[in-house]
């Protein structure tokens, strides 16, 4: 390709000193060291023009290739580095500062040289602000449905299913997965690039409990990528400079779509910001047995409460209940009936007192 390219370079100076020197033939006949040369003075200047144009071609051929190839290289790399959505929105920009600039110097040809230079400036500017504007807009203008009104965005089929995207502590916490497999999550599951980052990170560090949570949290990203056909990895840089969060919460609005959590403080953030967020543990909280006063349960006590005489038992899903005077049957297993339910922020608390003790009182009252 080298060798090709050089002779081509030769070809090239050939010519251009050809050209050049029967553009300047009357001012060069006119030299006087030239009219010995009599009448084939002409013939002779084209011939040494060309040879004088073909060996500068030949000897500056390798430093112009190795330049050509240096620039092409680092374009190249430029771009690579460029993600796509840059380089699409940066040339829609482009083209329309352009056409702009087109627009706005056809009146200045009247000018002469100063319209040719304010055509020149308008043209750079023109180009320049259409860039900078496109792509700092660039999630705008990739994402066409943005620009319809609300009416029409959600209108009808599948089209109205909105991505989930996914957080780390709801990976990492496992009950997404089995969710996912219950169908009970519709459209496209997104995880960004930078919650794998995070999880790799959790899964390398040098804490055994934060190194193995990090390891459960890809294990369950791998199984729901082999359950689920529409988990989708979103690997395009939404802000460097932002935190997880709150390049979760940008994601969304960028997606238009909701994220999926468990963490109390990114789920307040939120709601503060207009972000739909679907909790996990509002969730487990919601599908929990209604429990009512005076139904009788049987209870496993593992420990003594906070009060005196209390005991501590839970149910399948987590319920901590609190019995009163079960501390005498710790390692035991009863039978309670239910006195309250009390619901905190953090779950669902059930107080109770041996079935036994009810009796007594009933048949004392």
């Amino acid at each position: 390709m080298d060798r090709i390219l050089r002779q081509a370079l030769t070809v090239v100076g050939a010519l251009l000193g050809i050209g050049i020197v029967l553009q300047n033939r009357k001012a060069l006949a006119a030299l006087p060291a030239l009219h010995a040369l009599g009448a084939a003075r002409g013939e002779i200047m084209a011939a040494l023009g060309l040879v004088v144009g073909g060996i500068l071609g030949y000897l500056l051929g390798p430093i112009l290739v190795a330049w050509a190839s240096r620039v092409v290289a680092w374009v190249e790399s430029r771009l690579q580095r460029t993600p796509t959505q840059d380089l699409l929105s940066g040339s829609i920009g482009l083209i329309v500062g352009l056409v702009i600039a087109f627009l706005l110097g056809v009146d200045l040809s009247g000018l002469g040289v100063w319209g040719t230079i304010l055509r020149v400036a308008i043209t750079i500017g023109c180009g320049y602000v259409g860039l900078r504007v496109s792509i700092r807009r660039k999630d705008d203008i990739m994402r066409p449905q943005s620009w319809l009104p609300a009416r029409l965005k959600h209108r009808g089929g599948q089209d109205s299913v909105k991505p989930k995207i996914l957080d780390t502590s709801v990976i990492i916490d496992g009950r997404i997965a089995d969710i996912c497999q219950s169908g009970f999550l519709e459209g496209p599951l997104v995880i960004p690039a930078f919650v794998l980052e995070e999880l790799r990170h959790i899964a390398d560090s040098a804490d055994v409990l934060k190194r193995n949570r990090g390891r459960r949290g890809l294990d369950i990203l791998n199984r729901i990528q082999k359950e689920q056909n529409s988990v989708q990895i979103y690997e395009r840089e939404v802000d460097p400079n932002l935190e997880v969060d709150s390049k979760l919460l940008k994601l969304a609005k960028i997606l238009d779509g909701k994220v999926v959590t468990n963490d109390f403080n990114l789920n307040k953030v939120a709601e503060l910001q207009g972000v739909p967020v679907l909790n996990i543990n509002e969730l487990a909280n919601a599908v929990k047995p209604v429990v009512l006063p005076g139904e009788e349960m049987v209870v496993h006590v593992i420990k003594d409460g906070k009060e005196s005489g209390q005991g501590i038992g839970y149910l399948d899903d987590g319920t901590m209940i609190v019995v009163d005077g079960g501390r005498k049957f710790i390692g035991q297993t009863v039978a309670v009936l239910v006195t309250s339910v009390l619901q905190t922020a953090a779950g669902r608390m059930i107080f109770a007192k041996l079935k036994a003790q009810a009796g007594m009182e009933a048949e004392a009252r």
